[in-house]
């Protein structure tokens, strides 16, 4: 019995060097980024943009939140557990939740905006032409 180590795999394809010593080479695939979980921009949404709770919801799929997302474990848990394919996932969806908040937070005030210009626009063409009006002078033959 061969206790020494490290063991090699009997299977696995060995090259031999010109020492003699048997070498294993494995090809991988190009490697893939790691998942992103976005905590930083989570934390900002949280902060400062937390509209109807999109913020808190960005920020408890970026990391583990206790009893938020079914139970499930977090983006940065799944990362640190090995399972970069759910870490994905949950960091894709953090992704999505910070879009929302962020929307949600910059479209009613440019709304908003929009509604002051026009409105003053419409109040300065309408107060230039009462003014006309009220400015008219009438002559007495038009009372009669």
């Amino acid at each position: 019995m061969d206790t020494s180590y490290p063991r090699e795999d009997p299977r696995a394809p060995t090259a031999h060097k010109a020492d003699g010593a048997a070498h294993t080479a494995l090809t991988l695939g190009a490697p893939r980024p790691p998942p992103r979980d976005h905590l930083i921009w989570s934390v900002f949404s949280a902060l400062y943009l937390n509209l109807c709770c999109l913020g808190f919801l960005a920020l408890a799929y970026s990391v583990k939140v206790g009893g938020l997302g079914g139970g499930s474990i977090q983006a940065r848990d799944q990362k640190v557990a090995g399972d970069l394919e759910a870490a994905r996932r949950l960091g894709s969806r953090a992704k999505c939740y910070n879009i929302l908040a962020l929307m949600w937070a910059l479209v009613p005030p440019l709304l908003l905006l929009a509604l002051v210009v026009t409105g003053a626009l419409h109040l300065s063409r309408l107060a230039k032409d009462s003014a006309a009006f009220f400015s008219t002078k009438f002559d007495d033959s038009d009372y009669d």
